[in-house]
């Protein structure tokens, strides 16, 4: 004879695999949708190299500044306006981002904001004023190769002790205070309020010397990160969770079979 609470316990196992089989389904379709999302981003790389460069300019419209695409501007640097981009990793070692604007057209203020690389930070230091990198000096006209960027890259923004007072862009750039502002992120849009200056709705990756510049003596780093694009992994992840929900399911399948044969065979002792 059955145990009074036999039904319940049944019941709640129903549900809970249930419940199971359909958050590993829906684990599963996320992943899936992350392999796709990264195809579409492998996708829009390999679109944006594969044009031929574009030369910007003051008028150039928003439709030719497309992502990944190789580019060139001509113009005079604005170092005043100089922006460190701090936590960004190279090889494993902290560092900044230097960002500088490119002046394309005097009249309209137009400009281009351009990441001209990577410079380490001395861990010792910490992220102080005085342990700020000396960062390469550019003046007068200039040509920049790179790549288009459709943002800075952002990071997630954590405070630390050692960055008190450190991540906030300026509401003027340069400030009154002078030095070098440092900050986490940067939005064009924020910027562009800071410095008076008409940015163009995208950013150069510089990928190597400008004319004009140190040449061979140039310590900036111009290797970029890119985003992750193994779909792969993801659709191996959705395998697994698939999986997980395919074993609750014919665990649901054998739990309601057996409490069925219970239910026949009480009946037929009736």
């Amino acid at each position: 004879m059955a145990h009074p609470h036999t039904f319940y316990r049944t019941l709640a196992a129903l549900i809970l695999l249930g419940a199971l089989a359909a958050v590993c389904v829906s684990l599963g379709n996320w992943q899936l949708g992350r392999a796709a999302q990264r195809d579409a981003i492998k996708t829009a790389i390999d679109s944006g190299r594969s044009q031929a460069p574009v030369s910007l300019r003051g008028d150039t419209p928003a439709a030719a500044l497309v992502p990944w695409r190789p580019a060139q501007a001509t113009g005079i640097w604005r170092p005043e306006l100089t922006v460190l981009l701090q936590n960004r990793n190279h090889q494993g070692r902290p560092g900044y981002w230097v960002a500088t604007p490119l002046m394309l057209d005097d009249a309209s203020s137009t400009a281009v904001l351009v990441l001209r690389g990577w410079l380490p930070r001395e861990a010792a230091l910490g992220a102080s004023q005085a342990a700020l990198p000396e960062i390469p000096e550019v003046h007068g006209q200039t040509t920049v190769a790179g790549e288009l960027f459709e943002h800075v890259p952002r990071l997630l923004e954590l405070w630390s002790w050692s960055d008190e007072g450190v991540g906030q862009l300026p509401a003027r750039v340069p400030d009154a205070e002078g030095g070098i502002p440092v900050v986490q992120n940067l939005a064009i849009s924020a910027y562009a309020g800071a410095t008076g200056l008409k940015f163009m709705p995208t950013v150069l990756a510089q990928t190597g010397p400008a004319s004009g510049s140190a040449g061979q003596n140039d310590p900036l780093v111009r290797e970029w990160p890119e985003p992750a694009l193994d779909s792969d992994k993801n659709r191996g992840y959705a395998l697994q969770w698939f999986g997980f929900a395919t074993i609750a399911a014919i665990a649901w399948l054998i739990v309601l079979w057996r409490a069925i044969r219970r239910r026949i065979s009480a009946s037929k002792t009736l």
